[in-house]
């Protein structure tokens, strides 16, 4: 008999309506699942343990009674730590925001706790959602569960270690560049990035506001169709958000795939690629292929474009929202100061980290006098004809397969150079200048660590990403998290 940390959400869903189980016996066992590996793994900043408990037994008082109850009634779920949320510690893992506890919910808090989701942490991050490890925090290291020398992937790194040690069942994550996918698939998980529009953005920290987008991570792709049917939709609170239906989208589950055309872009199987990860995802596609799936060879020219783009777009925009933090209306503020200006320029010195600064120092750059023109105008010119070139593709194809990551996750001591780190990104910018969907799902392992593959969708297209994801996992057979990970 299975432990209930390690049965899915849609089970802990079904069990707790069918009184299998009560969601106060759910939440304990997931809380005693986090004090046994958490030291260990290092995926929470902040628990909301009391509160949870007793919003589950509020919910099984609603099911004893007889009364309606959310989509998600007594599953728990964790939130990265850029989302706002009333009443808990909500800091982006950044010193800048130590200690600033949430004045209101994000719309995705709020659409779970209306779906009677038990909300059980926040989980780390990197700083700003700035990186792709999860070392940036100002908080802690957050460990991979399949090896704890691995990192986790980033930003979202402590939303992935959290489903793949088995500490909840949905994490929510958020993805600029790639930060749901990567960790997703450095951990062994499934990580939906949504198209830009589709999940609202109010009370998300912003990085990079035309890029940045909620989505969820889960052990299956079910999981992921019951987290989005919650969080999908339109809001008044984000201009952004498109306001068109939402589809039932485990509706999408057990689809046939027969006939559906997968695109394949030579422009992502690059020299350099782990030769095992790239022997990965040739099995997958075979896989794909027996499902009755269609191959087809697609150009994404502008490809090689994607990252020095994105490297100008991101941190631009990342200059512009951080400019806030001024150490006078919110936040860290030095103690060093000796008038209005060392107060701004020494708050903002020692409450960023890093590689912050960094990002902040390259998007001022390009957004000054004298540098608009060569820089940010001519990478939104590159960035619609990257736009472009997937919309030319959808043309011929339904869907587009790449690989998530060129290697498996790589090593806590790496010492890797701020280009060598961004290069890590390479396959995952191009969906988010797009604004496309995409599915990273687990598909095997090499030296011990799991490797996804990447599906991407046209605009809105999550259903279809969802039929072939499930149709995948099928015909991939079980895949078992790590055991071991506790302390």
């Amino acid at each position: 008999m299975k432990e209930i940390y390690e049965l899915t959400a849609s089970e802990v869903r079904n069990k707790i309506l069918n009184k299998e189980l009560s969601a106060y016996e759910v939440t304990k066992a997931v809380f005693e699942r986090i004090e046994k590996t958490d030291e260990l793994i290092g995926s929470f900043v902040s628990l909301r343990k009391e509160k949870a408990l007793e919003e589950a037994k509020i919910i099984d008082e609603k099911i004893a009674r007889g009364e309606k109850v959310g989509a998600l009634a007594g599953v728990p779920v964790s939130i990265k730590d850029n989302m706002v949320s009333l009443n808990d510690p909500s800091a982006s893992c950044s010193k800048i925001l130590d200690g600033y506890i949430g004045i209101y919910d994000a719309t995705v808090v709020t659409k779970l706790k209306e779906a009677d989701a038990i909300i059980i942490g926040k989980t780390n991050m990197d700083e700003f959602a700035m990186g792709g490890s999860t070392k940036t925090s100002y908080y802690k290291l957050t460990k991979n569960p399949w090896d704890t020398s691995k990192v986790p992937g980033g930003s979202s790194g402590g939303a992935a270690s959290s489903i793949a040690s088995q500490q909840c069942f949905i994490s929510l994550g958020s993805d600029t560049g790639g930060s749901i996918r990567q960790p997703a698939s450095f951990c062994g998980v499934v990580g939906l990035k949504p198209t830009y529009g589709r999940v609202s953005r109010y009370g998300l920290m912003a990085f990079a506001s035309s890029l940045d987008q909620i989505g969820p991570l889960a052990k299956n792709v079910e999981d992921i169709a019951l987290a989005m049917n919650v969080i999908a939709g339109y809001d008044d609170y984000d201009g952004t958000v498109k306001n068109i239906p939402v589809p039932d989208y485990t509706e999408f589950l057990g689809k046939d795939i027969k006939g559906v055309k997968i695109g394949v872009p030579k422009e992502y199987f690059v020299d350099g690629m782990n030769e095992n990860v790239k022997a990965i995802m040739m099995d997958a596609l075979e896989k794909l292929k027996e499902a009755g799936a269609e191959l087809v060879d697609v150009s994404l020219p502008h490809t090689k474009y994607a990252l020095p783009t994105y490297y100008i777009l991101a941190p631009a925009e990342a200059s512009s929202n951080l400019a806030r933090f001024d150490g006078i209306r919110y936040g860290y503020r030095s103690k060093n100061a000796k008038d209005f200006n060392d107060l701004y320029v020494k708050s903002r010195s020692e409450g960023f980290g890093s590689e912050v600064k960094r990002r902040i120092m390259i998007g001022t750059y390009v957004l000054s006098a004298g540098f608009y023109d060569a820089y940010f105008k001519k990478a939104q010119k590159a960035r619609a004809l990257i736009k472009a070139d997937f919309d030319k593709a959808f043309e011929t194809v339904d869907m587009i397969f790449t690989p998530v990551a060129p290697t498996p996750a790589f090593s806590l001591d790496a010492v890797k150079t701020p280009l060598e780190l961004y290069l890590e990104d390479i396959f995952t910018l191009s969906a988010n200048l797009a604004g496309v969907p995409g599915l990273s799902i687990p598909a095997g392992i090499t030296e011990g660590l799991p490797v996804g593959i990447q599906l991407l969708g046209k605009h809105f297209d999550e259903g279809n990403l969802i039929a072939v994801g499930s149709a995948f996992e099928k015909i991939r057979g079980e895949w078992k998290l790590p055991e071991g990970v506790e302390k």
